[in-house]
């Protein structure tokens, strides 16, 4: 059995509490496709009350904690304590048309040292499928796992034999022009490039070794807290497309391993200079 400390079981306990509304939910949404009204509003409810059940679940193990929430917004919590950052369903499009590639994210996030404000690292993170039952977790310095697996970022060194994962802009959201020249420029010397829908498992695949790498911008904080801390903590790296520590701020994510993300890091910034 591995070792983890008491929040990745308060986690994947929440998680796994959630679970069955949320495939319930989804066996209704798959029957709703074919109704006029379609399932929209069905899904947003659905979404609205997977994070309750979370919500519900993880205030009775740290009722001090503050919350950031997709649907809920900021719950102020005791300011010297951890915040949980959750987003009940990542992939909602692919929830919304009954594509069965979705995940619950809940990352845990420190308050910054010496009291000033604000908040610092991420420390714990759960990327969970519910429909697989897959939990991808990781701990700040314990590693990233996969149920009780350990996991490691692809060790190819040659962008001709990666898969990279992205995501593509869409109605009133990111900017196609710079997604384009960034297409553009890292097509021609990659094996393939797949856009699944869902930023934390993309990065939760990447940790795994799944994916090579991944590009993408306009990302929230709870889209991509848990996932980034798996990347690392499975030995790759992560950083906004200037090669800043700062995708958790900027929602820029430019996830492989070291040469991967070395190699990706100059075709993306030459893309954007140009």
């Amino acid at each position: 059995m591995v070792s983890h400390s008491g929040l990745i079981t308060v986690m994947q306990r929440a998680a796994r509490k959630a679970a069955p509304r949320i495939r319930r939910d989804f066996g209704e949404v798959e029957q709703l496709q074919v109704s006029r009204k379609g399932p929209a509003d069905f899904v947003s409810m659905a979404d609205k009350r997977a994070e309750q059940t979370l919500v519900e679940e993880l205030r009775h193990a740290r009722p001090d904690w503050g919350f950031h929430l997709e649907e809920g917004g900021t719950i102020e919590g005791d300011p010297s304590k951890p915040r949980w950052i959750i987003d009940p369903i990542d992939g909602t499009s692919n929830f919304l048309h009954g594509i069965p590639h979705f995940s619950m994210s809940i990352a845990v996030q420190e308050p910054k040292l010496g009291g000033a404000g604000g908040w610092g690292d991420v420390t714990q993170g759960l990327v969970y499928q519910p429909l697989t039952d897959e939990s991808f977790w990781a701990e700040k310095g314990r590693g990233s796992w996969l149920n009780e697996r350990r996991l490691r970022v692809s060790s190819r060194r040659d962008l001709a034999d990666t898969l990279i994962a992205t995501g593509i802009p869409y109605f009133g959201h990111g900017d196609l022009g710079r997604f384009n020249r960034i297409l553009n420029a890292v097509s021609p010397y990659v094996a393939g490039i797949r856009r699944f829908g869902s930023a934390a498992l993309d990065l939760a695949w990447v940790a795994a070794g799944r994916f090579d790498g991944f590009w993408e911008e306009d990302l929230q904080m709870w889209d991509i807290a848990a996932g980034i801390l798996l990347v690392r903590e499975a030995g790759g790296f992560v950083t906004d497309f200037r090669g800043a520590d700062k995708a958790l701020e900027t929602g820029q994510v430019l996830a492989a391993n070291d040469q991967i993300h070395s190699k990706l890091h100059k075709l993306v910034a030459n893309s954007l200079r140009g």
